[in-house]
């Protein structure tokens, strides 16, 4: 089995910015953690900051892998076009959000992205990486 993880904007600084929505651990080391736990998947990870490229590995990724896990950042409250990508590929999506999104800003209720996605994890720290994971088993 063969799971492609994305994050989007800003989540390069997952253990730097803002502890106290995100906590203190870097996506790396929990990347890792996941890896030793789910040994028997293949787990490739992505990250960037910019949204055609985000758009460009789902397009990669959207026909052969067995399940993608996305948090877009703020993306996912303002991008068509990574919806309309998810809506293209074949490869389910599960769409993962560290803070509870709908106990935050207004603007961050809505989410663009996650009507094309097989589920929507939020609010579960980086636990949302592993039940988004566990659903694709």
């Amino acid at each position: 089995m063969k799971i492609q993880i994305i994050n989007g904007p800003n989540l390069n600084l997952l253990g730097v910015r803002e502890k106290s929505i995100y906590g203190d651990s870097s996506f790396e080391t929990y990347l890792e953690e996941l890896r030793s736990k789910y040994s028997i998947i293949e787990i490739d990870y992505f990250q960037s900051n910019v949204e055609g490229e985000i758009i460009n590995k789902l397009h990669e990724v959207g026909f052969s892998y067995d399940g993608i896990i996305l948090n877009a950042g703020g993306y996912t409250h303002t991008s068509v076009a990574i919806s309309d990508a998810i809506a293209g590929i074949k490869t389910p999506v599960v769409e993962v959000h560290i803070s509870n999104i709908y106990a935050r800003e207004e603007y961050r209720h809505v989410s663009l992205t996650g009507k094309n996605c097989k589920g929507v994890l939020t609010g579960f720290g980086l636990n949302g990486y592993r039940l988004a994971l566990e659903s694709f088993l």
